[in-house]
């Protein structure tokens, strides 16, 4: 259960955080301030304190001075690597800062900071200050809460995990998708630590693409990448580590502990992984073969559009101006978070652990999403989001999570003051809902009810 209390305010209290696209390049210090972080903050070059900010010299990075000049080298040693068209979805491991996240998004290419549980100076909540998609998981002997075979790149910048230990690397073999890449840019290891690397990918069949290191920095970039069939994992001398087992589910995530195996490179046309998911941004509205219930999904997107469209940006009194975090707490498709891409706005799709598992088509079509369960504390930090999205959730979870209450006070932790829910469900659902928001001095907007169903828009 989250924990039945709730987080009071910072010591110095919790600023109005400064709007997008502002808060790219300085956020309010207060917002985030911890003895850890100021004493980091005068050891590193891209971010400094200015008065009451903390602001970040455009395109600097803690590894290298120029990100963009960074991205774009990647992008001609290895041509098929368009950001934004070809490599959409990213997920960077260790928030070592956030200036990769940053650039990338100048670029189209959505990219989720897995900030890692034993990191004391809490970079991930930096950058969802800075309004940056973030969470915070621990990364050793379980699976990370992603599906398998989603990110188009994963990259890691001086994030010292010892990849060359074995299990860690399995993992990122798992959730990257067939023929994708795996990018680590930092300064040499030991030569005992590249050498267990080297045998360590040519043991799962990764291909090293680009291999370079800066004269000046003496940062070197290396990029691998994944097999898209499993013709090569058959031609191994050596079968270790093993191919996994047919009963081995590779989506399985939620407490499940890192597999010593490779998981097969998808097949069956019923399989997702088996095609490349088109450009962005057509992948948006594509619909694979593998998908089963294309016209169920052709709906949802067009109900989400309508109500988007006609209610929420309009009719409910939510200035989206001030509203950049964004959370489906029950996304389903993700056709929620699909009707606000126009907006300037990032929306983390959930989908319960006890859900059918639709998270694989949620990345398919280019956006960002983790398993949870609502009986447990989300991984991030408190005052994360501007808006949560709650469509008969609680209705879902009443036979599992003991109190409705439990889950109201997680909202509340998670949300910054100021921030918005808005809440569908059942009107036997929503008539107590509304009783816990206003006990906690949350303001009601919004109430609205036709046939035993209804809708509560709620103001921290």
């Amino acid at each position: 259960m989250p924990p039945m209390c709730l987080v009071p305010p910072p010591p110095d209290g919790y600023g109005t955080p400064v709007p997008w696209p502002e808060s790219k390049l300085k956020i309010l210090h207060k917002n985030v301030a911890h003895p850890k972080l100021d004493a980091y903050i005068k050891t590193q070059s891209w971010l400094m304190e200015s008065g009451e900010y903390i602001v970040f010299p455009h395109n600097h990075s803690d590894v290298v001075d120029d990100v963009a000049h960074l991205l774009e080298s990647i992008e001609e040693m290895v041509p098929d690597i368009e950001w934004g068209k070809n490599v959409r979805v990213v997920l960077d491991i260790g928030v070592s800062d956030s200036s990769f996240v940053a650039s990338l998004f100048d670029k189209d290419v959505l990219t989720l900071a897995l900030g890692l549980k034993n990191d004391l100076v809490d970079l991930a909540q930096v950058a969802l200050e800075r309004g940056f998609p973030a969470i915070v998981s621990p990364f050793a002997t379980k699976r990370l809460p992603f599906p398998s075979g989603v990110f188009d790149a994963i990259h890691c910048s001086g994030c010292n995990i010892r990849w060359h230990s074995g299990s860690k690397l399995l993992e990122v073999n798992r959730i990257l998708r067939p023929g994708g890449y795996f990018i680590l840019s930092a300064k040499p290891n030991s030569i005992e630590a590249e050498e267990a690397m080297t045998s360590l990918t040519a043991s799962i069949c990764w291909n090293v693409l680009a291999d370079k290191t800066d004269e000046v920095t003496e940062v070197g970039v290396k990029i691998y990448q994944k097999p898209e069939s499993n013709t090569i994992y058959e031609l191994r001398r050596k079968k270790n580590p093993p191919l996994c087992g047919e009963n081995e589910n590779p989506d399985a995530a939620w407490y499940i502990p890192i597999r010593h195996c490779l998981h097969p490179v998808p097949t069956a046309i019923e399989q997702h992984g088996t095609e490349r998911p088109a450009e962005w941004p057509e992948r948006l509205e594509s619909y694979p073969d593998w998908l089963s219930d294309k016209e169920k999904v052709r709906a949802d997107t067009e109900h989400w559009k309508a109500i988007v469209e006609k209610s929420y940006l309009t009719g409910i009194g939510i200035d989206w101006t001030n509203i950049r975090n964004v959370m489906d707490m029950k996304a389903i498709y993700g056709g929620f978070a699909a009707a606000l891409a126009q907006q300037k706005v990032w929306v983390m799709n959930v989908i319960p652990v006890h859900a059918p598992n639709t998270l694989p088509y949620i990345y398919e079509r280019g956006l960002i999403g983790v398993y949870h369960d609502w009986c447990e504390s989300f991984g991030t930090y408190p005052r994360s989001y501007d808006l949560l999205h709650a469509d008969h959730l609680f209705s879902r979870l009443k036979n599992r999570c003991n109190q409705p209450v439990a889950i109201v006070i997680e909202m509340d932790r998670i949300l910054r003051p100021g921030g918005w829910v808005i809440v569908r469900d059942k009107l036997v659902i929503l008539e107590p809902l509304e009783g816990i928001f206003r006990s906690l001095n949350w303001d009601i907007r919004m109430t609205f009810a036709q046939d035993k169903e209804g809708i509560l828009v709620a103001q921290k």
